[in-house]
């Protein structure tokens, strides 16, 4: 990939680590899980949380690996493709549910298969290949996929042991029809977006390919299932193409004189390089092989076993798959907006409440005011903030000396610093204006770490923690003072003179930072609560400190109210943290570059 094309994947990555809040693909599938990463597409395991199942959703990239975007006519021609292909329905083929495309993405919604890849399969069993009997149950019902799908004029094109699946049950599905045009017209794969080593001459010289193409591709995967080595595998298809024209170095009756005979005959026949001479459905390749290599029916329930003997898959099974044990946001994505508009009009309505009385003694029009207040958070959160900032400045304006500096310059250095936060982080993350909006409702310093470390990257959260510190000491004092600006001025230069406010100031930063930092370092919930701990120690940590400075040296316990917020809000943001569960698997979504 080329330098510009790292960059970018880079500065993606990047922002997929900073992400911080669960988002909805495509507006209803919540990511789980990124099951795997191959040369066309990723596939995720998503919870879809309108019809409250697991599917699986595979993006596919509408550009070439080049970086630039495939002609129009070609990814139009693709797509009506992978459209047509995602109709089939059959019990050996992997359910489409739905096809959506943007400028930049095709998303494949699909049944979620409980179960392995071939490849995966293979890799697990002793010396990574399969009996006559499982080969031949394999063989039986691939064929039954490919022959329903060309008799519907379909071909597959990308047939190899990844787009097989196995589930637990034993069944074997045939995934991602239709995706070989698509890969083409992305720049992926040969000339019909095939994979190398399972392509043959016609498909890698770009010529005329039909049902014959696909039959190869299957004795590819037969002849690897029996042997465990693909004997058209290459760097390159030119390389493969030479190595299909030689044919397998060694006969498949030599490797094992069991599979000599007439299933021998079939997979060699089909592995002719002349598209001519090949057998010509899947049907009769089917029958040839599977009567050559044993017993369909011993294959399936020797795989059914198999399948279930390892018991770290055995807590993937569907049966024992309980969607009540997800993340409450998996389930109910709406609840997250709610909480966050409900907080803020509440947080915004305690604290405007406080300063409508300078502003208009009518209790009529201060308590319309706060209604007003709340309902403009509750419809876009970052206001509450906002709001609460202009109803402190105008009272302080309004209650000044007639030629009192401070009446200006007070609220203006306190609208200018609360714009420049405002700007940049409150008007991005929702629940940073209840961050900062909690300390001034109720009078603790300690209640916006946790919560910003909750809801922001490291740096954000800091920030927003040093804001929320010093609004609550400006909007304290302005409250004791009657939003008198001098006497405000006058009572809050001092505290500004103590080393024990700085050093407060600080620990709240350092333990919002600290607390995110180690919540997005691995982006699960035991991150998250341990984050949630470091950082109530560190509050806790940085009063004791305070304290000491305060008094000479001498060592003080913290005050029980401080202790007291700082503690109720950790075990409410680690409650809120399992609530909305990991965070790595949407990170993972915006880390993925199948261009790399």
């Amino acid at each position: 990939m080329g330098d510009s094309n790292l960059q970018q994947s880079q500065r993606v990555a990047a922002q997929g680590r900073e992400q911080t809040r669960p988002t909805l693909l495509l507006g209803r599938y919540r990511i789980m899980a990124q099951d795997a990463t191959g040369g066309f597409g990723t596939v995720l395991t998503c919870w879809d949380t309108r019809l409250q199942r697991r599917v699986a959703i595979k993006r596919i990239p509408l550009m070439t690996q080049g970086g630039t975007v495939a002609g129009t006519s070609t990814i139009e021609e693709a797509l009506g493709e992978a459209r047509t292909s995602s109709m089939l329905a059959h019990p050996n083929i992997v359910t489409m549910f739905d096809f959506e495309v943007d400028r930049s993405f095709a998303y494949l919604v699909m049944e979620y298969v409980d179960g392995l890849t071939l490849q995966e399969f293979l890799a697990r069993v002793e010396g990574g290949t399969l009996t006559g009997d499982e080969c031949a149950y394999l063989v039986q019902e691939v064929a039954k996929a490919l022959s329903f799908a060309h008799e519907n004029g379909v071909l597959h094109l990308d047939i190899k042991p990844s787009n097989i699946m196995i589930e637990h049950s034993g069944a074997i599905k045939l995934c991602d029809f239709g995706m070989a045009m698509l890969a083409s017209a992305a720049g992926y794969g040969g000339a019909r977006g095939g994979t190398v080593g399972y392509m043959p001459p016609e498909q890698i010289e770009g010529g005329m390919v039909d049902e014959r193409t696909d039959i190869f591709s299957l004795a590819v995967v037969v002849w690897q299932a029996l042997t465990g080595e693909d004997p058209f595998a290459a760097k390159t298809a030119q390389e493969s193409l030479r190595k299909i024209e030689r044919g397998p170095k060694v006969p498949l009756g030599k490797l094992d004189p069991a599979f000599a005979g007439m299933a021998e005959e079939a997979i060699m026949q089909a592995l002719d390089p002349r598209i001519t001479q090949r057998i010509p459905s899947v049907e009769a390749f089917a029958n040839e092989v599977v009567f050559g290599l044993g017993d369909p029916d011993v294959g399936a329930q020797s795989i059914r076993e198999l399948m279930n003997q390892d018991e770290k898959d055995e807590a993937r099974r569907s049966d024992e798959f309980k969607p009540e044990e997800l993340p409450l946001l998996y389930r109910y994505p709406w609840l997250s907006g709610a909480c966050e508009r409900g907080l803020a009009a509440a947080l915004t309505a305690v604290t405007v409440y406080q300063v409508a009385p300078a502003i208009a003694a009518d209790p009529t029009m201060t308590w319309g005011g706060t209604v007003a207040c709340a309902a403009a958070a509750a419809a876009w959160p970052p206001l509450g903030a906002a709001l609460v900032m202009l109803a402190l400045a105008a009272a302080l304006l309004g209650t000044a000396g007639a030629g009192s500096a401070a009446a200006v310059l007070l609220p203006l250095a306190c609208t200018v610093g609360f714009l420049c936060w405002w700007i940049p982080v409150g008007t991005r993350e929702h629940l940073s204006t209840s961050a900062v909006l909690l300390p001034c409702a109720t009078g603790q310093a300690a209640c916006a770490s946790a919560l910003a470390g909750f809801c922001l990257p490291p740096a954000q959260a800091a920030a927003t923690a040093g804001v929320a510190y010093a609004w609550r000491a400006l909007f304290l004092t302005a409250v004791q003072a009657r939003f008198d600006a001098s006497a405000t001025v006058a009572v809050l230069l001092p505290q500004l003179a103590l080393p024990s406010f700085w050093l407060l100031l600080l620990g709240c930063c350092v333990a919002a930072g600290a607390a995110s930092k180690l919540y997005r370092w691995r982006g699960t919930v035991a991150s998250g609560i341990a984050g949630q701990i470091l950082g109530t120690v560190i509050l806790i940590a940085a009063q004791v400190i305070a304290l000491r400075v305060e008094n000479g040296g001498i060592w003080m316990p913290p005050t029980w109210e401080y202790a007291l917020s700082a503690i109720i809000l950790c075990l409410l943001m680690c409650i809120a943290t399992n609530l909305v569960g990991p965070l790595d698997a949407d990170g993972e979504v915006e880390d993925i570059d199948e261009l790399a």
